[in-house]
């Protein structure tokens, strides 16, 4: 038995499996793979062979070359989605092109798995769209106003609508407001 025991590795792989939900989440990344996934059958089986006994059944056409590419395009597409999401509606917009073109030319799209993985990859490819990061939000919201109350100490039973109100939006420094129309009722000075 060993002195080290399994579980001191079991970090490393929270490490990398958060690492890679990151990644993952930064990019259409269930696109590319639909994609890349779409990709393999269309440019795989104009060039296979069945075995069926003693028969083979050549699956090849005479658009082997043509399949070859579209296929082999659609994975270049489908790791630019990966890798260059800022091309995304590009590299999707054409992932659906060379799906359709693949139906012709590539033994009906793959025999249809490859067509509609493309379709699909290319699609979630234009409607992804990049998350906001936490750093975007407001800094004081609710939460914000409810810490601002329970700095001064009083429940916000006991606190008058004004002091609620001062504490849920925060005041711009440097604007030439002027509080003491605010402590007039809103009435100007002169009148």
């Amino acid at each position: 038995m060993s002195p080290e025991s399994t579980g001191q590795n079991e970090h490393y792989i929270r490490v990398y499996r958060r690492r890679f939900r990151a990644w993952r989440g930064n990019r259409p990344f269930w696109a590319g793979l639909f994609t890349m996934a779409g990709g393999i059958p269309i440019a795989y089986f104009p060039y296979a062979n069945m075995h069926l006994g003693n028969v083979t059944l050549a699956m090849s056409t005479t658009a082997g070359a043509g399949s070859l590419i579209i296929g082999v395009l659609l994975i270049t597409l489908g790791l630019t989605m990966w890798f260059h999401s800022i091309v995304r509606v590009f590299a999707g917009v054409a992932s659906i092109l060379l799906a359709l073109i693949s139906i012709p030319v590539a033994n009906i799209g793959g025999f249809v798995i490859g067509f509609l993985l493309s379709l699909v990859g290319g699609a979630l490819s234009i409607s992804w769209a990049p998350g906001e990061t936490k750093s975007d939000e407001e800094p004081f919201g609710e939460q914000g106003s409810r810490r601002a109350s329970a700095s001064k100490g009083l429940p916000d039973e006991q606190r008058s609508e004004d002091e609620i109100h001062a504490a849920a939006v925060p005041q711009q420094q440097g604007s030439g407001y002027d509080l003491a129309a605010d402590a007039d009722g809103g009435r100007h000075r002169a009148g």
